[in-house]
């Protein structure tokens, strides 16, 4: 059950920064962040089928997903994380991109997918539930928006956490901003929320106790599940790009961090 903030055009230094805690079963097979085959997409990838929760390109692009919290799933769905890298990879536009997913939403399970592209400063999100809401794609304006494992800005208490401390924080600080300290401060919060009525009431409460803090740190009626890793992406204006990730490998925390230049010639040949 992944959590997401970020703030898109609105920074005087960071066209978007985004910060983004991947929950998964630790025994999932998991490659931390890395430059993939070919050197155009820098992410964390899926050991098992090869998607990514979030990952970036040298000229600009940037994807990433959550799933839908529900009861009901289909037994043969498609990857959703197969979605972000074919945005990646492609040549379309995110909202070419975005309505074409639309057009074969009904092959993937619940997804919030939010897919970027700096160099013409857009944004669109892509969603797939609820089935019978058939506006699944809409631009994202500029400001500070959560992305949790409902609807993008939905009023949960665990995301109204995080979007009050991104807020609070950015004004604190104003300008530069250390990755570490934003990731420590805002995506490690533990706080759960005792009062049922505040959980969303799609699985067992002791389940969604477990699941309402922005870091989880385990939830045992699902096994070994918890955060995976936090990352941050920080685009600057001047298409600097700054990724870390503390990821968990073996029951250690690591971390590691890649800064690169974004090509905006579209028409260059990968660097």
């Amino acid at each position: 059950m992944c959590i997401a903030v970020f703030v898109w055009q609105t920074h005087p230094i960071y066209p978007l920064l985004l910060l983004f805690n991947r929950d998964e079963f630790k025994s999932r097979p998991t490659k931390p962040l890395a430059w993939w085959e070919g050197g155009k997409i820098l992410g964390g990838r899926d050991g098992l089928a090869g998607g990514t929760w979030l990952a970036c390109t040298r000229d600009g692009k940037v994807a990433f997903i959550t799933n839908v919290k529900e009861v009901e799933k289909l037994t043969q769905a498609k990857s959703r994380g197969d979605l972000a890298v074919r945005f990646l990879e492609g040549k379309r536009s995110a909202m070419e991109f975005a309505e074409e997913v639309a057009e074969e939403a009904g092959q993937y399970n619940g997804f919030n997918l939010i897919l970027a592209d700096l160099c013409p400063k857009a944004m669109v999100y892509v969603t797939n539930r609820p089935k019978e809401d058939k506006s699944f794609v809409t631009e994202v304006s500029p400001g500070i928006h959560v992305l949790s494992n409902a609807k993008l800005d939905s009023p949960w208490p665990k995301v109204q956490r995080l979007g009050d401390s991104f807020k609070e924080l950015l004004h604190e600080r104003g300008g530069d901003l250390p990755m570490k300290e934003m990731v420590e401060k805002l995506m490690m919060n533990t706080i759960k929320d005792d009062e049922e009525s505040l959980l969303p009431h799609v699985h067992p409460p002791e389940l969604e106790y477990h699941l309402s803090s922005i870091f989880v740190e385990k939830a045992p009626q699902l096994g070994h599940y918890g955060t995976r890793s936090t990352s941050a992406l920080c685009v600057k204006t001047s298409g600097e790009v700054i990724y870390y990730e503390r990821y968990l490998e073996n029951e250690l925390w690591k971390e590691g961090t890649v800064t690169y230049h974004m090509d905006m010639d579209r028409g260059e040949e990968e660097k």
